[in-house]
């Protein structure tokens, strides 16, 4: 699929990860001088309230299983098992991450989001089992 394997979807989700990022407080920041919040003395609770929270809420998310999806691409890599399969998962998490991340910053519907989720996970599952296989069979 690619010369670069499962290194470029892993790149691809750090990128995804930092436009988020960018979208975060390209939204939050004037939210906040709209409210009147000072970073200083805004609570919690009035930061949750800004329309910027889906999104901060997705760049979170993007900060937790993600992580194991970057761990899993630097071993089956390291493994020489950048097989067309395991890169076509990798780009397929990244794929329904993205979606996720759409769909929980804009509409946040919850089943479409929660259905993305799922099928993300599962794809994580199974990438992880293609390196439990490699290691243990």
């Amino acid at each position: 699929m690619s010369e670069h394997g499962l290194i470029a979807p892993a790149v691809a989700l750090v990128i995804w990860s930092l436009v988020m990022l960018v979208w975060l407080y390209a939204t939050r920041i004037p939210a906040m001088f709209r409210a009147g919040l000072s970073a200083n003395n805004a609570s919690r609770a009035e930061i949750q309230a800004l329309p910027s929270a889906r999104v901060a809420d997705n760049y979170n998310h993007l900060m937790e299983q993600p992580t194991i999806f970057y761990a899993l691409c630097f071993a089956l890599q390291l493994m020489n098992q950048d097989s067309h399969i395991n890169v076509g998962l990798a780009w397929a998490y990244v794929a329904l991450r993205v979606a996720h991340s759409l769909v929980q910053a804009t509409v946040n519907i919850i089943i479409p989001r929660f259905l993305i989720f799922v099928t993300a996970s599962l794809v994580l599952m199974a990438l992880a089992l293609h390196a439990a296989l490699h290691i243990w069979v």
